[in-house]
């Protein structure tokens, strides 16, 4: 037996931004019956009844009517590193964006042709002159925007983007008197991906060592500066959240150096692969036409001239292993940094560091007085959002079906996407770290970031974390049970520096190793941090912008 109740609710008393538009909301509540009794299910099912809203009507309308209303702009960009964030990542545009990987295609179809031309073989196309090959590279090296305009008004009719490269050329080549002989060359024995994936290589290859390589390298040498400048600022340790042995604040800051250091060794070590085989890999096409010619030999040459490593064993696309490798090892540099974002904001929220503040900015809408470190969440955040889509990248982008599947191609149009939020965030963590460098106060005064006087009261109120040397001091003269002595002492309790002192006038040691105890605080007992610090430039060596890819 089904049971249902009916239920009519008035909304217009209730004021929520989700329920704005709607003026009730019908429920119905079916009542199923089983046996026994105690097995009875109460279902509910809601239907939202919305009414007009005129405010979205007209939005819409305006929309249908006038579409240059919603152009593309910094306002109606999808995506905010389009939109608000441009300014901060516009330096990748030249290389991973859709006007790069068209002026990339076109190179690789222009060097092809001349490479055909070199070829003894391929008599159809004969040696160029100066020339010919001038007015060629030019159209690569003057490629412009109009240039890129074109390319998608052709493509409108092939509905091809790399066939629309190919007609771009032989309308651009066509008053040429020796490359209009042999216009039909241009993109000979090509599959598209012969053509794009070369193209995409040099696309990370530029943006990388252009743009994001030395972004890195400045992010790992402020920090250096941080480990550095603050080699000798002893700080309480936390683990697991409380007290434990104290360090310095530029050890810690050197850990991070030296793990980014190593990731963005890893990073520039990564093999850019691509491949020039034809179809499926074969050269099949090719030694129909010539099959006196070393194809996989000129393929090789032809991949090496970009810069690139040839990968002879392919399907129709180069199989994207590297990009995997790659895309993981930015996954990784992102995840150390994200780490630092969160110590770093972590310090600021104890009060160890100070943040210059800036006329006019305002910290929260409805609390004056606030500073937030929002360059290290912006930071944090971006992060994330990267490693989302670099990970989707490298785990998909491997994967293709048979000979080749087209889900790759709409992937690697978003590799813009994860490197623009990891350069927007490497920049955020800038922004926050220079605003920690100097603190700046009334008149000439510049006050040190870093807050001594709250990091020394921290160490004062833990002079419980001396348990540690003074009962591995009691293990080396056979003291009995001395751990469990100083847990009894210690574990849970507030401990002062004549607590700790009573407790070593009392033990057994040796003159010397007791004066050495007593002289032992929390702000000394440091071990070789402050030498860790300052000797963390010998884990830099590799970021001098030598280590590109």
């Amino acid at each position: 037996m089904e049971l249902s109740a009916s239920f009519n609710v008035n909304l217009s008393s209730i004021s929520s931004p989700s329920l704005a538009s709607a003026r009730s909301i019908n429920l119905i509540i079916p009542i199923v019956t089983r046996t026994p009794p105690s097995a009875s299910l109460l279902l509910c099912r809601a239907s939202l009844h919305a009414a007009n809203s005129p405010q979205l009507t007209e939005i819409g309308k305006k929309a249908v009517e006038d579409p240059q209303v919603f152009e593309l702009s910094s306002l109606t960009a999808l995506s905010p590193l389009d939109g608000r964030y441009w300014g901060k990542v516009k330096d990748l545009a030249p290389f991973v964006s859709e006007y790069a990987l068209i002026r990339f295609r076109v190179l690789v179809e222009v060097k092809w042709l001349i490479k055909l031309s070199r070829i003894p073989q391929v008599e159809e196309v004969p040696s160029f002159s100066d020339e010919a090959e001038s007015y060629m590279l030019r159209l690569v090296e003057e490629f412009s925007m109009d240039d890129a305009l074109e390319v998608k008004k052709i493509e409108r009719v092939t509905n091809h983007d790399v066939k629309a490269v190919e007609y771009f050329l032989k309308q651009k080549c066509q008053s040429h008197p020796e490359v209009t002989k042999v216009l039909e060359f241009f993109h000979f024995a090509c599959t598209s991906e012969d053509i794009n994936n070369l193209a995409h290589g040099l696309m990370l290859k530029e943006a990388l060592n252009t743009v994001l390589l030395p972004v890195m390298d400045n992010l790992i040498k402020a920090i250096c500066k941080m480990a550095k400048d603050n080699a000798h600022i002893p700080m309480l340790s936390r683990t697991h959240g409380q007290p434990a042995t104290p360090t310095t604040l530029g050890k810690e800051m050197a850990i991070f150096v030296a793990r980014l250091s190593r990731e963005r060794r890893q990073i520039s070590q990564v093999t850019l692969f691509g491949k020039f085989a034809g179809a499926v890999g074969n050269y099949n096409a090719h030694l129909v036409a010539y099959p006196d010619v070393h194809w996989s030999k000129v393929a090789e040459e032809f991949v090496e001239s970009l810069g690139l490593s040839f990968n002879p064993y392919v399907t129709q696309i180069e199989p994207h292993d590297y990009m995997a490798t790659l895309f993981h090892s930015i996954i990784q540099f992102n995840n150390i940094l994200m780490d630092f974002d969160r110590d770093i904001w972590g310090y600021i929220s104890l009060g160890y560091f100070k943040q210059i503040t800036k006329a006019g900015e305002v910290g929260s809408s409805t609390m004056p007085h606030k500073v937030n470190p929002i360059d290290f969440e912006n930071s944090e955040g971006n992060l994330g959002k990267a490693n989302g889509g670099l990970s989707h990248l490298s785990m998909k982008l491997p994967i293709s079906r048979w000979q080749r599947d087209l889900t790759d191609s709409t992937v690697l149009r978003n590799m813009g996407e994860g490197l623009g939020h990891s350069l927007l965030a490497y920049r955020s963590a800038l922004q926050g770290i220079a605003k920690l460098e100097v603190s700046y106060g009334f008149g000439a005064y510049d006050i040190p970031s870093v807050n001594e006087a709250r990091l020394s009261e921290d160490l004062d109120d833990s002079w419980e974390v001396l348990a540690e040397p003074i009962q591995t001091v009691m293990r080396r003269y056979g003291i009995p049970e001395p751990y469990e002595k100083l847990k009894h002492l210690t574990r849970g309790r507030a401990m002062t520096r004549e607590s700790i002192r009573e407790f070593i006038q009392g033990l057994e040691l040796p003159e010397k190793a007791k004066a050495d105890l007593l002289k032992l605080t929390p702000h000394s007992y440091i071990g070789a941090a402050a030498d860790l610090a300052k000797a963390v430039d010998n884990l830099t060596d590799m970021v001098n912008g030598i280590d590109v890819l």
